[in-house]
């Protein structure tokens, strides 16, 4: 969760972060983000490796379009540039636009682990 669900989103960095729980890199094989309340605007989201300031492993940043809950048929969808995430890795999520009245913001990350 980037967010509580009631409570309108506002943009900046590091708003939630994610350390890899295994002793072996993950495989980031898709990303996506959903709403409790959907914006009048779009809301993009981005997720870096490393600490505040990472390097962003989107090539195309995760949208959410106006008047819409999910980024599942957004205009232009994610594109994954870096998909290994290193053992004890840690990845932070930035919301550099937000919808206005968009409320509830999560991103959901699935991955493979490489044994």
């Amino acid at each position: 969760a980037l967010s509580d669900m009631t409570t309108q989103i506002t943009t900046g960095t590091v708003k939630a972060y994610f350390v890899n729980p295994y002793d072996v890199a993950l495989t980031v094989t898709k990303v996506k983000a959903t709403l409790a309340t959907a914006g009048s605007g779009s809301t993009v989201v981005d997720i870096n490796e490393g600490a505040a300031g990472g390097t962003s492993i989107l090539s195309t940043k995760i949208t959410i379009d106006a008047n819409e809950t999910d980024s599942d048929d957004a205009t232009t969808p994610p594109v994954i540039s870096d998909s290994s995430i290193a053992a004890d890795g840690r990845l932070t999520f930035d919301i550099d636009t937000a919808g206005t009245s968009a409320a509830g913001l999560q991103v959901t990350l699935l991955f493979t682990r490489t044994v």
